[in-house]
């Protein structure tokens, strides 16, 4: 394998953080990196020095190869969507045909179909990848290693995603045999102290069988002070072996979440939610025509679609109750659409996520400790806290807050791979109603028992999980339209796949001539 970068002894620092400290990374030819971590650990910024965008304090980079650098992109452009966008920048690095890409979010903003479409792409392409993802699906369709970062160090792990996780699971395994291990010599080597102390309190004094004459014989007490020294010794290396013997960690187990929802009993179950002959519209172009669909106490129902397809719009008007949407009184709704106005920065979490809440002060810790705020964490103030960080309190308040109902738009953005994963297992346990929207399918699969799809103005509604519900394609429900617009599509990726790799004039007619068809067929 071809060696196209390494780099050695990188020390970066941030003030007087060491942000960056890593001994030794290579990258070989057709090598598909995922680099993983959590919110500030540093990934955009190892990308940067690996790219020279930024420069180590200490150590070197070594490229032998060209290399392009995709920055996380946001949308400063008002005609075009977030979307169009990160999708020119993807195409546009890609026709460089470097050795190497750095790719840093190159998901953000893309709809699930455009996210997939890039997975394409990339699994096309020749060159290799370091990839910043929190996508994980996206991670485990294209990577062959993962690095994850964590206090400025990398480890390395061979496989996708997934495999990471296999190794990781495999590693807390490893450390919970070591903790045992740890606790029961611990125990015994301060048994033994004990003992060896208590046989040297005796040995001081004059055995009791012993008359005083006896005591008095030359030898006797020199004998039990030698007996003394002798087992005080034993005692002091018992001790020295206490001191080195290695600490183990115990692994944290977060305990289970169980709360009782307002009105459990009269909507579990029962119709809560009824859609009856609803349009969606937005400036006079049609979302989805007359739609009709019910949704009973408990569902966990994920709404996708592309950008533009009308999802927003669909939680807006069950949001306002409009025309031909009714509720029953018993759906207590809470809405998280990463709107951080309901926090107050000048107090700590806790008290952020008390004042809406009825749940007692140790649920509260409960919940927050399984988004990963432990102990004395709580009491931060939320000025302190990253974006990350807030949006899993703004999360927490409104998960713990009097609904029985959570309304979810887009909750994964913003949020490492850790604090996604610290979501999931909440809602998986909650009993209330969810309706979720999201690009995550991982997030999806995991959460969703229902899907409600927009699709060719159309809402379908899909009794399953999201994997089952890929497994079944109801073709006949396309019109040949949207048909022929699919096809065009794989045909424009296939001819930039190979414009990147061997450009002609030739190709590029091609290229715009698809172009010109597809922008054609949409006015249509």
């Amino acid at each position: 394998m071809m060696v196209l970068l390494e780099a050695n002894h990188l020390k970066l620092f941030i003030k007087d953080r060491l942000l960056i400290d890593i001994d030794h990374l290579l990258i070989q030819d057709r090598d598909c990196i995922g680099l993983v971590g959590r919110n500030g650990s540093g990934k955009t910024t190892l990308l940067e020095l690996l790219a020279k965008k930024q420069t180590p304090d200490e150590g070197n980079i070594a490229s032998y190869a060209d290399y392009v650098l995709l920055p996380q992109l946001k949308n400063t452009n008002t005609t075009k969507s977030g979307g169009e966008i990160t999708q020119e920048y993807i195409n546009r690095a890609l026709a460089k045909k470097p050795d190497l890409l750095f790719a840093d979010e190159p998901t953000t903003n893309l709809d699930t179909f455009h996210i997939e479409k890039l997975e394409g792409q990339l699994k096309r392409w020749q060159g290799a990848i370091v990839l910043v993802s929190h996508d994980r699906a996206f991670l485990d369709s294209l990577c062959t290693k993962i690095w994850e970062i964590n206090d400025g160090k990398v480890e390395e792990y061979k496989g996708n995603y997934s495999d990471y996780l296999s190794q990781k699971e495999l590693e807390r395994r490893q450390q919970e045999n070591a903790y045992e291990q740890y606790e029961r010599k611990k125990k015994q080597l301060e048994e033994a102290l004990i003992l060896k102390e208590q046989k040297a309190a005796r040995a001081t004094k004059a055995p009791k069988k012993v008359s005083p004459s006896e005591a008095r014989i030359t030898g006797a007490k020199p004998y039990f002070a030698n007996k003394q020294k002798k087992l005080r010794q034993a005692a002091k290396a018992i001790e020295t072996r206490l001191e080195k013997l290695e600490k183990v960690d115990k692994i944290k187990d977060l305990p289970p979440v169980k709360m009782k929802l307002p009105n459990e009993e009269t909507f579990k179950g029962r119709t809560i939610l009824r859609v009856k002959d609803v349009v969606g519209s937005i400036q006079n172009r049609i979302l989805w025509k007359k739609a009709s669909f019910e949704i009973n106490g408990g569902d966990k129902l994920a709404i996708i679609g592309k950008n533009g397809s009308g999802k927003t719009t669909l939680i807006k008007k069950i949001m306002n109750m409009e025309d031909g949407i009714s509720l029953s009184p018993s759906m207590q709704i809470g809405y998280f659409s990463q709107n951080l106005d309901i926090l107050n920065v000048n107090e700590s979490i806790l008290k952020n996520v008390q004042s809406t809440s009825s749940q007692n002060e140790a649920f509260i810790r409960t919940v927050l400790a399984r988004l990963r705020f432990f102990r004395d964490d709580v009491y931060k103030k939320v000025e302190v806290l990253s974006g990350g960080e807030r949006v899993k309190v703004a999360f927490a308040k409104i998960f713990v807050s009097d609904i029985n109902t959570l309304i979810l738009d887009e909750p994964t953005n913003f949020l490492d791979i850790e604090s996604v994963e610290a979501l999931e297992s909440l809602l998986q346990d909650y009993e209330g109603t969810v309706l979720l929207v999201s690009h995550d399918r991982r997030f999806i699969q995991s959460i969703a028992n229902r899907i409600l799809s927009i699709e060719n103005e159309k809402i379908h509604i899909f009794n399953g999980s999201y994997e089952k519900y890929k497994q079944y394609s109801p073709a006949k429900d396309r019109n040949s339209n949207e048909d022929e617009l699919l096809l065009l599509e794989t045909k424009i990726s296939d001819v930039l796949s190979r414009l990147s790799i061997e450009p002609s004039d030739e190709l590029e007619l091609e290229f715009q001539s698809l172009i010109a068809k597809k922008n054609k067929l949409k006015k249509e």
